[in-house]
């Protein structure tokens, strides 16, 4: 069982799972050379998930920089494999599956002596019609509770800005609590959705209307299978829910556990109205003041 919390380079869980976003071929070695050789100093394990790049220029690109990657790849510590090999080694993309893939994996790198896991993955393949890719958000936002509060692992995800649109990216980037560059002020979402950090759960922010109803859709899902007992959904930087938004929430609150209620916590006065007119919504929830 790993120790909760524990860390890697003394960083807290929110500090482990970066948004690492890049607009050239320069950018992206320079954070992959700055990645690995920090993993690499501390005899970690570095794992590298290639989609658009192929796998042969990542290890070329750190030899051309004065990394012996041919001997890492050799002893193990380096090794580079593809999304087709792990995001999306089944017939779709699924969050569940990549929860036992993180875990096994730290698993595997401290049996072969390795202090630690570190990865990147290419995550331009949420831009493309891959089947299961809208399950992409929900996937980000779990994995800061299931995953990093549980296990010693660092990954940064690679977004390619010239592959991946731009609001697509803006919600993405949101679901972070780190980022390894300054975002575009274009690219703000209306609506976004987080990880809590000080308790198990997700926070809402923006307007939840009709144009954002795959965000929400996402964190009702990721509200629908976390795992953890206790479980908060903060609505308190919502500037407007409508009622499919609110049912999206009520539907995911039912369908777990009936002792894992979701605590609504700063719900708009319209929610509290709508909760009172029809008080068979408040199954599964509840509701309190900041």
């Amino acid at each position: 069982m790993h120790e909760k919390n524990s860390s890697l380079e003394g960083g807290i869980a929110a500090d482990r799972h970066v948004a690492v976003e890049y607009s050239s071929d320069d950018e992206w070695a320079c954070h992959l050379l700055a990645f690995v050789r920090a993993g690499f100093a501390r005899d970690e394990q570095v794992q590298y998930f290639a989609d658009s790049t192929d796998p042969g220029r990542v290890t070329r690109t750190l030899t051309e920089r004065g990394v012996d990657a041919a001997s890492a790849v050799r002893r193990g510590q380096l090794v580079v494999t593809t999304a087709d090999e792990t995001y999306l080694a089944g017939a779709r993309f699924d969050p569940d599956a990549m929860m036992g893939v993180w875990h096994e994996s730290v698993d595997a790198a401290a049996a072969q002596g390795f202090n630690g896991l570190r990865a990147i993955g290419e995550m331009s393949w949420g831009g493309r019609g891959i089947v299961g890719a809208e399950r992409l958000l929900e996937y980000e936002l779990r994995i800061h509770h299931e995953v990093f509060e549980q296990a010693p692992l660092r990954a940064w995800c690679f977004y390619d800005r010239r592959l991946l649109p731009r609001t697509t990216l803006g919600v993405l980037r949101e679901a972070h609590l780190s980022r390894a560059a300054a975002a575009d002020p274009g690219e703000t979402p209306v609506l976004s959705a987080a990880p809590l950090t000080a308790r198990p759960g997700f926070r809402l922010a923006g307007s939840a209307g009709y144009e954002c109803r795959q965000v929400v859709a996402s964190a009702a899902a990721a509200l629908a299978a976390s795992p953890a007992e206790s479980l908060t959904l903060d609505l308190s930087a919502l500037d407007h829910l409508d009622i499919a938004a609110l049912a999206d929430i009520v539907s995911a609150a039912r369908r777990r556990p009936a002792d894992a209620p979701v605590r609504l916590l700063g719900a708009p006065a319209a929610v509290h109205r709508m909760l009172q007119l029809f008080p068979e919504l408040r199954a599964g929830l509840e509701v309190a003041e900041l």
